[in-house]
C-alpha cells in the first residue's frame, strides 16, 4: 500500500510541467493565447458581477446581463443592458473600473504582461506578442516596417509607457474634473469617486456614467465636457503615438509615418464629423436647432469626438436625422488609432486605403505619404481588416434583425457601436431578449480582440509555396 510520500516524486514533475504547457501555448500561437486570456477574463468578471455584493439591492444578477456587462467592461465598449449607475453597488462599480483598466491595456499587451509575471522576464517571444498589439503586421511572416509603430527592442519601454501614461492621465483628469463634480452638488467623497470614475471611463473610451442622470448635470459645463473630450482623444490616438509625442514633441520631422497618419487622419475625421453634424442637425429642433451658433459648434465637436469610441452623449440618438445616424455609423466603424483604447478598423487602415486609391488614380504602383513608401502588404492587411469587420457587422445585424424585429437603422447603429467598442446606443441594448444579448456580447468581443488577431489565431500555420501558378487578371470594377 502506498502512502502520500510515495506520490510526491510523481506529482513534482506534473507541477513542473504546468509552466511548460503555458510556454507551449505561447510558442504555438501568441494570438490564441491572447484570445484565451480575454475569454477567461470575460467569464471571470461575469462571475464577479453575478455575486450578490456586486448589485445594489444584494440580489444575483442574471447570467445574460452579467455576461453582457463583463464583455462590455473588458472590451471597453460602454453598452449596457442594465442601468450602470443604479444597478451596481460600490463593489460592482469598482469591478467595472478594474475591468476597463485591464481591457484598455489591449489583448496582446495584456498577454505579454501575463507572460512577464509568469516568467519573471520579458523574453523575445513576449516582446513579439507585445509588439503585435502596436503593429498587426507582426502576425505575418517576413520583414516588418518597424518605424510604423514601435521597435522590438523598445517593447519593454512601451509597456512602461502604457502603465505610466494610463495612471498619469487618469489621475490628472480626475483631479481636474473634481471641481465641476463638486459644483454639481455632489458631496465631497462621492464626488471624488465620480471624478476618477469619469476620468477612467473617458481615457479607456468606455463611456459609462456613475450617476443615473448621465451628463445632464454637466450639459452646460464646458470645462467638464472639454476634459472628457481630451481624455477620449488621449486614449484613442494610441500608446505608440503617446510615446512618440512624449519623446519627440519638438521634432515632428522624426515622427514615424504611423504617428503622422494617425494624427492627421484623426484631426480630419474630428473636424469633418463636426462640420457634418452642424450641416445636418442645425435645423433639427430636437438636437441642435434651438441652440446658438457657439453651443451648436461645441455640441457637434463633442458628438464627433465621442463617435470615435468615446461613448458619452449629450443628445438622444433617436432624435437625430437618418443622415446623421449614417454619419455616426461611419465614424464609429472607423474608430481610433492602433494600439489604443478605441475600437473600429482604425484610422491608419482608412488612411492606407485612401492612399492606395490615390496611387491608383495617379497610375503609381506604390503608396507614398510624408516622403515614405508604404509596402503593399500593409494594404492587404487593411483590406482584410475592413472585409472581416464588415462581415462581422453584417452577420450580427442580420441575426439581431431577426431576433428583435427592430428597424434596420437602430439595429445597425447598435451593432456597429458594439463592434467598434464605442458605447453609443440607440436604445436597442436595453430592450434585447436573452439571445440578442449573447449576439451583441460576441460582437463586442470580436471587435475588441481584433480581426487581424482572430485571423492569425485561426491560421494554424503558414505553408511555403515552392511553385508559382500561371498569372491571369480578372475584370475588377
Amino acid at each position: 500500500m502506498l502512502d502520500r510520500h510515495d506520490l510526491l516524486p510523481a506529482a513534482a514533475p506534473v507541477a513542473r510541467r504546468r509552466p511548460n504547457r503555458f510556454a507551449a501555448i505561447a510558442r504555438s500561437s501568441p494570438s490564441r493565447l491572447a484570445i484565451a486570456v480575454f475569454v477567461v477574463l470575460v467569464f471571470l468578471f461575469t462571475g464577479l458581477f453575478m455575486t450578490p455584493m456586486a448589485s445594489a439591492d444584494g440580489t444575483t444578477t442574471h447570467f445574460s446581463d452579467a455576461l453582457f456587462t463583463a464583455a462590455s467592461v473588458v472590451c471597453v465598449t460602454g453598452l449596457a443592458t442594465v442601468d450602470m449607475a443604479t444597478h451596481w453597488s460600490v463593489f460592482g462599480k469598482t469591478v467595472v473600473v478594474i475591468g476597463t483598466q485591464i481591457g484598455a491595456l489591449g489583448v496582446l499587451t495584456f498577454a505579454s504582461i501575463l507572460g512577464l509575471v509568469v516568467t519573471r522576464r520579458l523574453g523575445l517571444r513576449a516582446k513579439l506578442i507585445a509588439a503585435g498589439d502596436s503593429n498587426p503586421l507582426r502576425t505575418h511572416h517576413g520583414a516588418v516596417p518597424e518605424g510604423q509603430a514601435v521597435r522590438l527592442g523598445d517593447v519593454g519601454t512601451l509597456l512602461l509607457t502604457v502603465a505610466v501614461s494610463t495612471l498619469t492621465i487618469e489621475v490628472a483628469l480626475g483631479l481636474l474634473l473634481l471641481p465641476s463634480v463638486l459644483a454639481a452638488g455632489i458631496p465631497f467623497w462621492p464626488a471624488v469617486g465620480d471624478s476618477f470614475y469619469y476620468a477612467a471611463m473617458a481615457f479607456t473610451n468606455t463611456g459609462f456614467s456613475p450617476n443615473a442622470e448621465g451628463l445632464v448635470p454637466f450639459a452646460h459645463d464646458y470645462w467638464f465636457l472639454s476634459l472628457l473630450m481630451v481624455g477620449v482623444v488621449a486614449g484613442s490616438i494610441g500608446f505608440p503615438v503617446i510615446r512618440t509625442l512624449t519623446k519627440q514633441l519638438r521634432s515632428p520631422r522624426r515622427w514615424p509615418i504611423h504617428v503622422k497618419l494617425t494624427l492627421v487622419t484623426s484631426a480630419v475625421l474630428l473636424v469633418g464629423g463636426a462640420v457634418a453634424y452642424i450641416a445636418l442637425e442645425a435645423s433639427n429642433p430636437a438636437t441642435f436647432g434651438r441652440e446658438g451658433a457657439g453651443r451648436t459648434a461645441f455640441q457637434a465637436l463633442f458628438l464627433s469626438t465621442m463617435t470615435r469610441s468615446g461613448g458619452f452623449s449629450l443628445v438622444d440618438f433617436d432624435q437625430l436625422h437618418g443622415s446623421s445616424l449614417l454619419v455616426t455609423d461611419m465614424l464609429m466603424f472607423i474608430g481610433g488609432g492602433s494600439a489604443s483604447t478605441a475600437g473600429g478598423i482604425k484610422v491608419t487602415t482608412l488612411a492606407v486605403l485612401f492612399l492606395a486609391a490615390v496611387a491608383e488614380a495617379r497610375g503609381r504602383e506604390a503608396m507614398e505619404a510624408f516622403g515614405r513608401k508604404i509596402p503593399g502588404d500593409v494594404l492587404r492587411v487593411g483590406v482584410a481588416i475592413v472585409l472581416w469587420g464588415s462581415t462581422i457587422v453584417a452577420v450580427a445585424t442580420v441575426v439581431l434583425l431577426q431576433i428583435t424585429e427592430e428597424p434596420l437603422d437602430r439595429v445597425l447603429f447598435e451593432v456597429i457601436s458594439a463592434f467598434a467598442t464605442c458605447g453609443l446606443s440607440s436604445g436597442v441594448s436595453a430592450e434585447l431578449p436573452e439571445s440578442g444579448k449573447y449576439v451583441l456580447a460576441a460582437t463586442m468581443f470580436l471587435g475588441r480582440v481584433g480581426t487581424v488577431t482572430i485571423a492569425a489565431a485561426l491560421a494554424a500555420s503558414q505553408s511555403r509555396q515552392l511553385f508559382a501558378r500561371p498569372e491571369e487578371r480578372p475584370i475588377v470594377g
